[in-house]
């Protein structure tokens, strides 16, 4: 009934395994969050709201400062991707620099084809009105800054 090969198994990612169970246990979503390098002090602010334990978020930060064609973008594309397969929901920071990004883009694009949710952040009350083709593609919900843990939350 059910007999092993006698060889060693291997059950993945223990370490992502881990760090997914802690989160689920503190009841929190792991977010990847999605931006544009040039927005990393707004992006730190937003980050900075996981750090109150009645958050229900925990980002997933993987920054890219290097350029989408880069040498090394093949091995930064599987990081990323491990980093998105572990969260349960990406957040895309909505700037300009976001918007004409192909890493935000492609990140986007992972994300959905890994079944994620995907959400748009913006800080104000103002939706950015720059043309963000991966956004409005996708018909993907776009939240201010003050509403997104709410949004998070209640997401299935």
């Amino acid at each position: 009934m059910g007999g092993s090969s006698g060889g060693p198994r291997s059950i993945g990612d223990v370490k992502g395994l881990i760090e997914r169970a802690k989160v689920e246990l503190r009841g929190k979503r792991n977010v990847f969050i999605s931006f544009a390098y040039e927005d990393l002090n707004e992006v730190n602010l937003l980050r900075g709201q996981a750090k109150n334990e009645n958050s229900p978020l925990e980002f997933n930060d993987w920054s890219v400062s290097e350029p989408y064609d880069s040498e090394r973008a093949s091995y930064i594309k599987q990081k990323i991707s491990e980093r998105i397969a572990q969260s349960s929901v990406t957040v895309v920071y909505l700037s300009p620099h976001a918007a004409a990004s192909k890493w935000v883009a492609w990140e986007i694009s992972q994300s959905l084809a890994a079944g994620k949710k995907v959400l748009g952040v913006y800080s104000g009350q103002v939706k950015p009105t720059s043309s963000f083709p991966a956004i409005s593609k996708n018909g993907i919900t776009c939240v201010p800054w003050s509403d997104l843990a709410t949004t998070i939350a209640n997401l299935n």
